[in-house]
């Protein structure tokens, strides 16, 4: 990825300087833990050097959408990757890709090919791990920074129905995380 730390250092810069500080899930700590998260599933799921490098760039790009508007982000920051890989090595055929991957994202994910189910897992990772309340608490805070009128009986159904209703598609999430996952939907009905 050294070919490519200049693209990172300057989105990075541009998400910190210019992320709204009310999305405190959508923030630069996400996009790192994506970009770990995507990491870890590409080397489990056996891609190759330059496919590992376009899941990278994709989880870097994905919600930078955010830095223009919360609605239709995902198209946004399929927006900012093209116009920024303009003028770096990679094809328009690449750059397809690292959109369609970006575009898989969005809710409800409708991942199409391999690199594009991977990148899904890695965005919702944490729903299967320990990890899950710090992250929930977090997108919590930022839903309710935009809807004050948010209950906390309304966020629990939220999580519910998200749960239900989401599937990880890779081989390791699938063994490895939907258990914990369906573990943290007992014990959100419970509560």
């Amino acid at each position: 990825m050294e070919n490519y730390k200049h693209i990172f250092d300057r989105i990075f810069e541009r998400l910190e300087k210019s992320l709204n500080p009310d999305l405190t899930y959508h923030n630069v700590e996400h996009t790192l833990m994506v970009m770990e998260w995507a990491e870890e599933l590409a080397r489990r799921e056996g891609v190759t050097d330059r496919e590992f490098v376009l899941i990278q760039v994709a989880a870097l790009f994905h919600d930078t959408g955010f830095l223009v508007s919360r609605e239709e982000h995902e198209k946004r920051s399929c927006e900012i990757a093209r116009k920024e890989l303009a003028d770096e090595d990679f094809t328009a055929e690449e750059i397809d890709l690292i959109c369609g991957m970006i575009m898989a994202t969005k809710i409800p994910q409708t991942p199409t090919n391999h690199l594009d189910r991977i990148l899904v897992d890695a965005d919702l990772y944490y729903l299967g791990t320990n990890n899950y309340n710090k992250y929930a608490t977090q997108l919590h805070d930022e839903l309710k920074s935009f809807n004050s009128e948010l209950s906390n009986e309304e966020w629990k159904n939220i999580q519910i129905k998200f749960l239900e209703n989401h599937h990880y598609t890779t081989d390791f999430a699938k063994s490895n995380l939907e258990p914990r996952k369906l573990e943290q939907l007992k014990i959100i009905k419970r509560s």
